[in-house]
């Protein structure tokens, strides 16, 4: 396995974390109870790639990257500062399809990279996921 894989497959890793994160303040904000639900069923699918992830990294004989890094630290601390004080949910809302597009587009550049077979659909998939998490969070913005 290369090294530039490994990179790739922790760099999607990364960006579950960091989705993970966000969510965690961005479900804070919520009262809306169905709103609040489907904001935890994206949450988890998020975990759940990160899980996918990490054993894959660990069965290809490497250590999954499980530090938000201080890309990841900086966007948490912005999502923070953006939600803090009296918030709209359709702020909510937006701020969460943002940072889903975002990271669409972060797993669409690593399917782009040099990957073999295997890594190729494991990260498709997950885009695959993220896509569908994406087309739930818009069914809230108006």
């Amino acid at each position: 396995m290369s090294k530039e894989t490994i990179k790739a497959l922790n760099k999607l890793l990364q960006g579950e974390h960091m989705a993970v994160e966000a969510f965690n303040s961005y479900i804070d904000e919520i009262d809306d109870k169905d709103m609040k639900r489907t904001f935890q069923e994206v949450q988890n699918q998020h975990r759940e790639n990160m899980t996918v992830l990490s054993n894959y990294i660990q069965d290809l004989g490497h250590k999954p990257d499980e530090k938000l890094g201080l890309k990841g630290v900086m966007g948490d601390l912005m999502v923070n500062m953006d939600l803090a004080g009296d918030t709209d949910p359709s702020y909510v809302v937006n701020k969460a399809i943002k940072g889903e597009s975002q990271g669409i587009n972060m797993a669409e550049k690593v399917l782009r990279g040099r990957l073999d077979d295997k890594s190729r659909n494991l990260a498709g998939e997950i885009l695959r996921k993220d896509r569908e998490s994406l087309s739930k969070l818009q069914q809230f913005k108006h």
